[in-house]
């Protein structure tokens, strides 16, 4: 295996993302040829079980694709990586020793805590690749996010954990957390996202987010992130929908 992304990641260069949420190999896939850099397939707050990623990862072979796991578990990332996810975002990663524990859950022993089954699963090419398990430790990249107030105040040292390949700041969690629900362009909030953002670079880690307008990608660059999400599937279909409404009963 060869993960494409996690050298791009660690060369932090700008790389702009499509957010999959709806659970459909056919849009994955739609969304792996239109150009990004990457795709993610979200399985925290989308549709998703561990069938519907494989699908998709499937569908979407043809671009670079981040799983998002639901929670930091060691069994739930062992299936997404078994499923052939290269690269996984683990959710409110808040502290160092949750950091570690991201980690651990993509690594094999000794290094880590992930099952060994390489023989058995799509990763492997179902045995194909005999080398997976020699090479799985160091291809994986790991990304964890920073949604809290409680994250920020131990950013440092998530950044300074071992294994960890970039930090995705969460602007909807964090600006609620911050005392600004649905209000992540707050003008607080938006001080807090370039603080967040230009300390994750100056560590040497590549820094994430999402921003949904084409306008802001230039700023979120600014500020200091390198790899930007720039729409959903969900947002897209839903607002084209409502547009096109609109217009033939205008």
């Amino acid at each position: 295996m060869v993960n494409r992304l996690k050298q791009r990641l660690l060369n932090q260069e700008r790389l702009i993302g499509m957010w999959l949420a709806m659970g459909s190999p056919l849009v994955a896939e739609m969304a792996a040829h239109a150009g990004f850099d990457w795709c993610l397939i979200d399985a925290e707050h989308g549709p998703n079980d561990f069938v519907s990623v494989q699908l998709q990862l499937m569908a979407a072979s043809a671009v670079d694709c981040i799983v998002r796991v639901p929670v930091n578990e060691a069994w739930v990332i062992k299936k997404v990586l078994d499923l052939g996810a290269k690269t996984i975002m683990v959710p409110m990663v808040n502290s160092a020793a949750e950091a570690r524990a991201a980690v651990a859950a993509c690594r094999y022993a000794p290094a880590g805590v992930r099952g060994m089954a390489a023989g058995l699963v799509r990763a492997s090419r179902y045995g194909i690749e005999a080398d997976y398990v020699h090479r799985a430790n160091d291809e994986v990249a790991v990304i964890v996010q920073a949604e809290t107030r409680e994250a920020l105040a131990e950013l440092d040292a998530i950044l300074a954990t071992e294994g960890v390949d970039g930090v995705f700041l969460g602007p909807a969690d964090l600006s609620a957390d911050l005392g600004f629900p649905g209000r992540p362009d707050h003008p607080e909030a938006e001080a807090v996202f370039k603080d967040t953002l230009g300390r994750i670079r100056a560590a040497g880690k590549s820094a994430g987010t999402i921003f949904y307008e084409a306008s802001d990608l230039a700023r979120a660059f600014e500020w200091g992130a390198n790899f930007v999400a720039v729409g959903c599937d969900v947002s897209l279909l839903s607002a084209r929908m409502r547009e096109l409404a609109k217009a033939y009963r205008a």
